[in-house]
């Protein structure tokens, strides 16, 4: 392990090793987008280069599906899988119910698509991520490009209705230019402060035209993995209810690190 890796990205690494550990030869994976997400799709590479792994992936991005070709790894489309047997993907909060917020790497549109195409999902994140109460991230809505700014003030007109804190829609940018997602969109940014109904307000949200997807995911996650920096592991299934405390040896994966560098 290189010693300029910090205890976050350690913490993002043993997350997603422990989470790669539950896919199995034969199945068909959805590769999530992020920095978390990116490691997981290397230590399912490191599985298909050393140990023959065989699984057909697809990817909720186009930078997951060129790092995914680039270690071996099957990518097909959502069409061609038609189902998944599970999705893992990173999350930028979630709170004790796994309720998240997820799009802050711009992909939430696909990544729920590919999500509720599976039969499970599990979460990857350090223990940053878990909050209280969703809304210090800002909240995305993926809206077309066409009257963005009337969606623009129709949103933050519904959010005076809405139990939030902060009402204020931010145009994301890509430098000079508005951020353009794989589907040719555009992304709000919410700034929320606070979320105290997610469920109503993902569901009022869908309704404004000119919205494509919001990326709150309520009632998706069925697992989450949260690692720490020295290495230890918590897997919570809200399914079963069960908590389950582990550990990834980061000496043992020092020849995945050299491959980064």
């Amino acid at each position: 392990m290189p010693a300029e890796l910090s205890p976050i990205e350690k913490a993002k690494f043993v997350s997603a090793k422990r989470a790669s550990d539950f896919v199995e030869t034969g199945m068909r994976v959805g590769l999530g987008t992020g920095s978390t997400a990116a490691w997981m799709v290397r230590c399912l590479g490191e599985r298909v280069k050393n140990d023959g792994l065989k699984i057909k992936g697809v990817p909720t991005s186009s930078r997951t599906a060129a790092l995914a070709q680039s270690l071996g790894i099957e990518v097909v489309t959502l069409d061609e899988a038609k189902w998944l047997d599970l999705t893992i993907d990173g999350a930028d909060e979630y709170d004790a119910d796994l309720s998240m917020i997820k799009g802050g790497g711009g992909a939430h549109l696909q990544e729920k698509v590919v999500a509720t195409a599976s039969d499970r999902m599990i979460v990857i994140a350090d223990a940053a991520k878990k909050v209280d109460t969703l809304g210090a991230f800002p909240l995305p809505l993926e809206v077309i490009p066409f009257g963005w700014q009337t969606t623009k003030t129709l949103v933050e007109e519904t959010l005076v209705g809405m139990d939030v804190l902060g009402r204020t829609a931010a145009l994301r940018m890509n430098g000079d230019a508005p951020f353009v997602t794989d589907e040719n969109n555009h992304i709000l940014d919410l700034h929320l402060e606070r979320i105290g109904n997610p469920r109503q307000l993902s569901l009022v949200m869908n309704q404004i035209p000119g919205v494509v997807e919001n990326g709150l995911f309520i009632d998706i996650c069925d697992v989450v993995v949260v690692g720490h920096g020295d290495g230890r592991v918590e897997v919570t299934d809200i399914s079963n209810g069960t908590v389950e405390h582990d550990s990834v040896n980061l000496m043992e994966h020092e020849n995945l690190f050299a491959d980064l560098g």
